[in-house]
């Protein structure tokens, strides 16, 4: 056995496999989360979890978080990356605008954002009063808020995808592009059959963190909305805070965790496993 191993393994044990076993252990209970005591209730919790409708709204927008903001991300990151990649006046200047957002706190960021989209005083409804139209309660629009969540979540870690293209573009050889050149194939064709295939593994790095990240989402939604109005914009990790410090409920909460583990651990997952895939075909 290499020794080495000892100090990670312990490091995992006490703060990822423990916590997560205890987890399971409590979902099981009714414990308040401050009782030094816990009533086993068996699978009571998970019974009310799959029968709260406001589950699958709350799953749902969880869904949108994470794959919208992946979406978004990998498709502007790239964008970005791509026209960034060429020479051009400000090059650097316009990759550290970009980049910016991302050393700035995921919680700020949302305030700076509420304070743009809030119905009372908010910097837009400002300016559109200004032009003689009514005041757009965007926050508290249950059929916009969720979307402007992962706008704002997409526009804060845009920087990361596009500096991880970034990379993956500049280990690719020009070599392959002068000779599609010289074979006649437009630039649309080189970025399907050399770009696209030979930044594969930039393309599964920044879709599994950004799964990750977006399916877990958590100081935006409380900045921007507190996961309001009622149920509308909550995410399963918001909701187990709710229940946990708010409700204190922290059985359920441990189920509603235990859930959100499963989806990204799945989806996550299923993810790796095709694009590594792809990676092998490429």
């Amino acid at each position: 056995m290499n020794w080495l191993y000892v100090p990670v393994i312990i490091l995992m044990s006490v703060f990822i496999i423990y916590p997560f076993l205890n987890g399971v252990r409590i979902s099981f209970t009714n414990w308040n989360g401050y009782s030094q005591t816990m009533n086993w209730i068996g699978l009571d919790n998970y019974i009310r979890m799959f029968t709260d409708p406001n589950t699958w709204l709350i799953v749902k927008n969880t869904l949108i978080y994470g794959i919208g903001s992946t979406i978004l991300q990998n498709g502007i990151g790239l964008l970005y990356a791509i026209l960034l990649n060429k020479s051009m006046k400000f090059r650097a200047v316009t990759r550290t605008i970009v980049y910016l957002p991302v050393i700035i706190s995921p919680l700020i960021m949302g305030y700076i954002w509420y304070f743009i989209f809030q119905y009372n005083g908010g910097s837009l409804n400002d300016i559109i009063t200004l032009f003689g139209f009514e005041p757009a309660n965007l926050l508290g629009n249950p059929d916009v808020n969720v979307w402007l969540i992962t706008f704002v979540n997409t526009y804060q870690f845009l920087g990361i995808a596009m500096i991880i293209y970034l990379a993956g573009l500049q280990g690719i050889s020009k070599d392959y592009y002068e000779a599609a050149t010289l074979d006649g194939a437009s630039s649309w064709q080189q970025f399907k059959n050399i770009t696209l295939p030979l930044l594969i593994p930039s393309i599964t790095i920044n879709v599994v963190i950004n799964l990750i990240n977006g399916l877990k989402l958590f100081d935006v939604i409380i900045a921007m909305t507190n996961g309001g109005p009622g149920y509308a914009s909550q995410s399963l990790s918001t909701m187990m805070y709710q229940l946990y410090f708010a409700r204190q409920d922290a059985g359920y909460a441990a189920a509603l965790g235990n859930l959100m583990f499963l989806i990204i651990v799945i989806i996550s997952l299923t993810a790796l496993i095709y694009l590594r895939r792809k990676e092998v075909e490429a």
